[in-house]
């Protein structure tokens, strides 16, 4: 294969998957800015968001590279099966590292805005939101990569060139949507709302 032949199958493998990924950025724009009321009762919650969204990109993006290496190397099927440990202990992994980190930048926001002297939620509702949302979108896009990776790769596709847009895609809208669940839910629990 030449150089340019290599460049023309990646673009046309990737493209429809950056595609996707713009749309579903534009989509959690809109769903952040839905989320005015929410972002009023609990300050320094936006200051949060792209902390969760980046979270959920690296966390989700390494599940989906080393099912994917996995994928290569013939360590596992390209099918979900109870009995696979290493599937489970992947994704069992991410979920943890998701929720470890989700919690930690809740607590990085609440001291930095605090050192700051800025208005800042409770540390308890900004854990809250943060471990219920990383929670609720690490079921969600945990299944989403593990689906779409095995189906890309028994149609033939490059998982490692799927990985990346879908990640972010699915991590950016389903992060937002579930950040707006998570805060309602929390608010709702503290009689806020």
């Amino acid at each position: 294969m030449t150089v340019r032949e290599v460049a023309r199958d990646a673009y046309r493998e990737a493209l429809p998957a950056l595609g996707a990924s713009l749309v579903g950025g534009l989509f959690a724009g809109v769903v952040l800015s839905g989320m005015r009321a929410e972002l009023r009762a609990v300050p320094g919650l936006l200051v949060l968001v792209p902390a969760l969204l980046a979270t959920r990109g690296n966390v989700y993006g390494s599940l989906g590279a080393r099912i994917s290496t996995a994928l290569h190397q013939g360590l596992v099927e390209p099918r979900i099966r109870a009995g696979d440990e290493r599937l489970r202990a992947a994704v069992a992994a991410a979920l943890a590292n998701g929720l470890l980190v989700s919690s930690f930048a809740a607590v990085a926001v609440f001291s930095i805005l605090t050192v700051l002297g800025d208005t800042v939620a409770p540390l308890p509702v900004l854990v809250a939101t943060a471990l219920l949302s990383g929670l609720l979108s690490g079921v969600a896009l945990a299944g989403v990569v593990v689906t779409a990776v095995f189906a890309g790769y028994r149609r033939g596709r490059d998982p490692d060139t799927l990985v990346g847009p879908l990640v972010t895609t699915t991590g950016d809208l389903f992060g937002m949507l579930f950040l707006l669940v998570a805060v309602r839910l929390v608010l709702f629990a503290a009689g806020v709302i």
